[in-house]
């Protein structure tokens, strides 16, 4: 998902209170818990990966605007198989999987990226670029209402444990991205990605289903100003 953070200068925190996965429980079997390396990256680490990814490819066949699953199999490099989110839409999408992936996803996720065309966005004074956009990252995060997500039927516990913010990251998007994204400049640019991300252990040969949703839910009374985002994704995966 993708979405241009418009307000850069309110930072919440999410109370998060203590993880199913810090107490030491795994609700989740077959999925990375949210403070382990898999494959050698943090969540977070692997969140910039996917933004990297996700912004390479023109709008027309980019993943996150994929109506069916045409664009599954587009520059999946290495051990993990990234699956997208859309820019709000429903959608269902049929995919091929190469057996032996991990399998990488958002549930719902931001990307802020720097340099915009607005003059007024950017750092405040003694502030770090890395400090600017994780904090507008983190004010859109901030209001993710419901996350879910089933694997083959059986719903993921404790969703909110599963947050992973990268640090600042170089991307360049297709020049295309810009009807999406109105930072993107075709060049090499800077990111910090936030969200909710699972990874999954590589599944077993054959057929699979995954479903996640993903919403915020912005309410600004002074403003008037009332707004629901979400996010509704189900792949039908050939693990082969």
């Amino acid at each position: 998902m993708k979405i241009k953070t418009l307000v850069t200068t309110v930072a919440l925190a999410l109370a998060m209170g203590v993880s199913s996965v810090q107490a030491g429980r795994n609700y989740n079997p077959g999925v990375m818990p949210p403070q382990s390396h898999p494959n050698g990256k943090t969540y977070g680490e692997w969140g910039a990966v996917w933004w990297q990814w996700a912004m390479s490819f023109p709008i027309e066949v980019c993943p996150i605007e994929d109506p069916s699953g045409a664009s599954c199999g587009l520059g999946q490099l290495g051990p993990v198989w990234f699956l997208a989110g859309t820019s709000g839409d429903a959608v269902q999408r049929t995919c091929v999987v190469p057996a032996g992936k991990a399998i990488f996803f958002p549930i719902i996720n931001i990307l802020n990226d720097y340099p915009c065309p607005d003059p007024s966005f950017g750092p405040a004074p003694g502030q770090t670029l890395e400090e600017f956009l994780t904090e507008g990252a983190n004010w859109y995060i901030a209001h993710v209402s419901e996350l879910t997500a089933e694997i083959d039927g059986v719903p993921l516990k404790n969703l909110y444990d599963y947050r992973g913010t990268s640090k600042l990251f170089e991307f360049t998007a297709d020049p295309s991205q810009v009807a999406a994204d109105p930072c993107v400049t075709g060049g090499p640019q800077s990111g910090v990605a936030d969200g909710y991300w699972i990874m999954l252990a590589p599944l077993k040969s054959g057929q699979h289903t995954i479903h996640f949703t993903g919403t915020w839910l912005f309410t600004l009374e002074e403003d008037g100003f009332d707004w629901t985002f979400t996010v509704d994704v189900t792949y039908f995966l050939t693990v082969q």
